[in-house]
């Protein structure tokens, strides 16, 4: 897949989501600061743009350390076909962050939101009540 693939994808996904072109929302979450509900999404989709340079340069690398014919990769063009699948790693975890962050019916744990069943009122510290002394004593001794 292409970076204007991946990266065209994801900006779909965002403009529908907040129902505006990338450019528009990014000057309105800019305005807004921190409490847009769009900031997140767009600082993952910055890091995912960051991740989608580094696999064109590597891929590009690779490309032009194999040449017009390619054969079995020799020691260096393996190494470097293994920065393209680190690079492209990379790149799919943080568009899996980003889709995750776009799901609406995704749990809001990641966005700082607690579920009521995970939020404890008071935890005690005190120590459990002992048994009483003769209560594993036998009576009929």
């Amino acid at each position: 897949m292409s970076s204007d693939d991946v990266m065209g994808v994801l900006t779909r996904h965002i403009e529908a989501a907040f129902q505006q072109p990338l450019d528009d929302l990014r000057q309105v979450a800019a305005a807004a600061g921190r409490v847009h509900p769009a900031t997140g999404i767009l600082h993952w989709y910055g890091l995912t743009a960051e991740a989608q340079t580094v696999v064109d340069r590597a891929e590009n690398t690779l490309l032009a350390t194999i040449g017009p014919a390619p054969g079995e990769l020799t020691p260096p063009q393996m190494a470097i076909a293994h920065q393209v699948n680190t690079a492209v790693a990379a790149r799919d975890g943080r568009a899996m962050v980003l889709r995750h962050l776009l799901d609406p019916n995704a749990r809001q744990v990641w966005r700082g939101d607690r579920p009521q069943s995970r939020t404890i009122s008071q935890a005690s510290t005190a120590l459990p009540p002992r048994p009483p002394a003769n209560a594993s004593r036998s009576t009929g001794r």
